[in-house]
């Protein structure tokens, strides 16, 4: 077929979510072969529902969506699902491939090597580190050669080495592709074309160019709008203040009044309905515990991975208020194992002060009940700071991180990656702790929200652990030490 033909076509598609919240209204566009789109929009919006009605994961309660008869589509989702992480490599493709055994072997070792992922077939899913589950999701996907390869945030977890490798990959990459990222530095090297999903009018605005491109268009056109409406409003003050004079004088001047007052409706209609810009996070601060002095944790020694062997390292670090550390190294190192076992007291060689409160935020949002409501879970929340619960205070902090009374009742399954983000984020502002141990905090999260993160963790006062693979995210924060699990010896 040409390489211009239409594999996607969206016509007057409308989806409403849990609860009846409107995801999509009539959205009609097209997508054609051979292009690399990025998927935009606000947390929440709705793009990993996009994906899932182009899969047929879900159905539309309106309108159609066609897919060209002999399309293949496979998703390389965010993350991988709880029930997936005890299977060994050789059953995680085994139960996603749909490939018969014989041919299985052959098709893993192309699809690992494509990601740069090197690791024996019996290895457990669970014992990846983030960075290597994110190349193993991708792997999933390519093994079942599709002509549309829909990536839901690639780059989340990779360090910079992979996102070198994903990104060389998808400019060669010879098929269809539509990426969901917040990396716009990563977008811009390949896309062609962008999707925005606006979280207010629940349309779909179709554009074409490089990302950088399309934001600055979409950025000029809201402010030629703003100009118009501004424009526009000033007619209508004056011609509804021309109509209240003209009203007061009797006889004829009322039909002129009449008709000044008919322009200023007409000319209410015909405002341009202005795209408003997402909204961002409000600033806030993650308030401490009180009482603690002292050493708060203390780490002597540690385990690594190196070349598939567990390594023993030394350290001398002893953090006590207002010190932040930053724990770094490759992919698969262990970097999340270790911060896991500062939290759950295995590691041999740290130790958290008893009575230590940790406000811990996990990549995955494990430290979530999936099954509580978003209430319940600030409920918990707070209740663990000691603090009788508020309710004023609960719903204002929710606010503030975008998390509104609609989504109150919702149950965090439900929940967007990012809106978990939001969340895990209000609940450490409540939990108020002395320790704050976090592990890739951007993943997921909309990037006009990561100025707002960075300022409060870097006026945090208690002591802090992050593990980053973002680099114009820890040049905002203020770090006073380094644990380099790579050169430590």
């Amino acid at each position: 077929m040409p390489e211009n033909d239409t594999i996607i076509r969206f016509n007057n598609v409308s989806f409403n979510f849990e609860f009846n919240k409107p995801i999509l209204d009539e959205v009609t566009f097209s997508v054609r072969r051979g292009l690399k789109i990025t998927v935009m929009g606000q947390n929440g919006a709705g793009k990993s529902t996009l994906f899932k009605l182009i899969t047929g994961e879900v159905k539309p309660d309106s309108g159609e969506v066609s897919l060209d008869k002999n399309l293949t589509v496979a998703t390389a989702k965010q993350v991988i699902s709880h029930e997936d992480r005890e299977l060994t490599i050789e059953e995680y493709f085994k139960k996603h491939s749909g490939k018969e055994a014989h041919e299985l072997k052959k098709s893993i070792s192309e699809v690992l090597q494509a990601v740069n992922l090197f690791a024996p077939l019996e290895k457990q899913v669970k014992s990846f580190s983030g960075g290597q589950q994110a190349r193993l999701l991708l792997a999933a996907a390519l093994i079942k050669k599709p002509d549309l390869l829909l990536l839901d945030e690639p780059t989340n977890n990779l360090d910079p080495a992979g996102i070198e490798h994903l990104t060389e990959f998808i400019i060669n990459y010879k098929n269809s592709c539509m990426v969901i990222s917040h990396d716009a530095t990563f977008l811009n090297s390949f896309t062609q074309g962008v999707l925005y999903l606006d979280t207010f009018t629940h349309k779909i605005e179709a554009y074409v160019g490089d990302y950088y491109n399309v934001v600055e268009e979409i950025a000029a056109r809201i402010e030629k709008e703003n100009r118009q409406n501004a424009r526009m409003d000033k007619e209508i003050l004056e011609n509804k203040e021309k109509s209240n004079f003209f009203a007061h004088k009797g006889g004829k001047m009322r039909l002129v009044a009449k008709k000044m007052r008919d322009k200023a409706a007409e000319m209410e209609e015909n405002k341009v309905d202005v795209r408003r810009e997402d909204k961002t996070i409000r600033p806030f601060t993650i308030p401490v515990q009180e009482n603690i002095t002292g050493t708060i944790l203390k780490i002597s020694e540690f385990t690594v991975m190196e070349k598939q062997e567990v390594v023993n390292k030394k350290a001398e670090i002893v953090m006590g208020k207002d010190e932040h550390l930053l724990i770094s190294g490759p992919n698969g190192i262990g970097k999340s194992t270790l911060i896991e076992s500062f939290v759950n007291g295995t590691a041999k060689g740290a130790k958290i002060t008893d009575g230590v409160r940790v406000g811990y935020y996990r990549q995955d949002f494990s430290t979530l009940d999936f099954n509580d409501t978003v209430h319940r879970s600030l409920e918990k929340a707070l209740a663990s700071s000691g603090s009788l619960v508020q309710e004023e205070l609960l719903r204002s902090v929710a606010a503030g991180f975008l998390i509104t009374s609609h989504l109150m009742n919702t149950e965090i399954k439900y929940l967007s990656e990012g809106q978990k983000g939001l969340l895990s984020f209000a609940r450490l502002v409540l939990q108020r702790p002395a320790l704050l141990i976090l592990d890739e905090p951007t993943n997921h999260i909309n990037f006009r929200h990561l100025p707002v993160i960075a300022e409060a963790l870097d006026q945090y006062k208690g002591a802090m652990v992050i593990v980053s693979h973002v680099p114009e995210f820890l040049w905002q924060i203020r770090i006073d030490l380094v644990l380099d699990l790579e050169k430590t010896k």
